[in-house]
């Protein structure tokens, strides 16, 4: 027998509960004791320094021998339990937009020379004011992001990035799994909103753009302030008038340097917007703004 308190949401403790169901099913081999270290590292008070320390949690309630048999000898299906994340709940933005987000976050393994496939990751603020490389395991997290001013996000993916890795590649293939399974479950039906997907610099936003064409994904990317692009090449008309002695129109328009407003054309949309806490936000927006591609990255 269960007793819930009256001040709990029940349809909230309903959906929790059949999570937990279904999340027990995904665990293939060595059930009990990986249903239980699942309990344990989402229940301890702080971060985890070594596995052994999560047997003293309340919520596991085996002994040492039985964690160490759930890390080296328990199953999950991967594939059961990614459908599964992608049927909950989801957080939406305005006009019920669903807002996702791919980044790369290094598991750090300095310290385990032995350990394979490890990478040089590029991480801050451990050194002052400066970067490090330091070896470690990649991991690509795609998560959607919730409105508002919060840090929570509900992860829907994740994938570790080896050696031989092409990581656009990899981000292209993992954020079409993401989006079809998503369809797939219904969280996108035509009619709604594009999906949006956010990432920072680090990202080839234009070849994930051309790559993820045939899906209704719109790409959000940041780009570094040093990058020069190309403004779109000009009608026959206006290279007539630019150039009246003729010869071959070119395939791109001028330089779009971010360094340099000077060579800004006059911006497509404008808009100012009041914050809170920001003061005046000015937004600029030009359209058909493009890299020249020289060769493949």
């Amino acid at each position: 027998m269960s007793v819930v308190r009256p001040d709990v949401r029940r349809e909230a403790f309903a959906a929790a509960s059949r999570f937990r169901a279904e999340f027990y099913a995904c665990l293939t081999a060595r059930r009990d004791d990986m249903f239980e270290l699942t309990d344990a590292l989402l229940c301890v008070g702080g971060p985890v320094t070594s596995p052994v320390d999560l047997t003293m949690v309340p919520e596991h309630r085996r002994g040492h021998g039985a964690l160490y048999g759930a890390l080296n000898r328990g199953q999950i299906d991967v594939g059961r339990l990614r459908t599964l994340l992608a049927e909950l709940p989801l957080p939406r933005f305005e006009g019920g937009r669903l807002v996702l987000a791919v980044d790369v976050s290094p598991w750090l393994r300095s310290d385990a020379p032995c350990s394979a496939d490890r990478l040089f990751c590029h991480v801050y603020g451990r050194a002052k004011s400066a970067s490090q490389f330091i070896p470690g395991w990649p991991y690509s997290f795609v998560a959607a992001l919730e409105p508002g001013a919060t840090s929570w996000t509900s992860i829907l993916d994740v994938a570790r990035l080896g050696p031989e890795d092409d990581a656009t590649a990899v981000t292209a293939t993992q954020l079409r799994a993401v989006a079809e399974r998503l369809i797939s479950a219904g969280q996108w039906v035509p009619g709604d909103p594009d999906i949006t997907i956010v990432m920072d610099a680090g990202y080839d936003v234009t070849r994930l753009a051309w790559v993820l064409r045939d899906l209704p994904v719109e790409l959000v990317g940041r780009i570094r302030s040093d990058r020069v692009m190309r403004l779109p090449k000009p009608s026959p008309k206006e290279y007539a008038l630019a150039c009246p002695q003729g010869g071959r129109p070119p395939k791109h328009g001028k330089e779009f340097r971010f360094a340099k407003p000077e060579t800004w054309p006059e911006a497509a949309i404008t808009t100012v917007t009041d914050t809170a806490n920001y003061g005046k936000a000015e937004t600029q927006a030009w359209d058909r703004v493009h890299p020249r591609l020289t060769h493949r990255s």
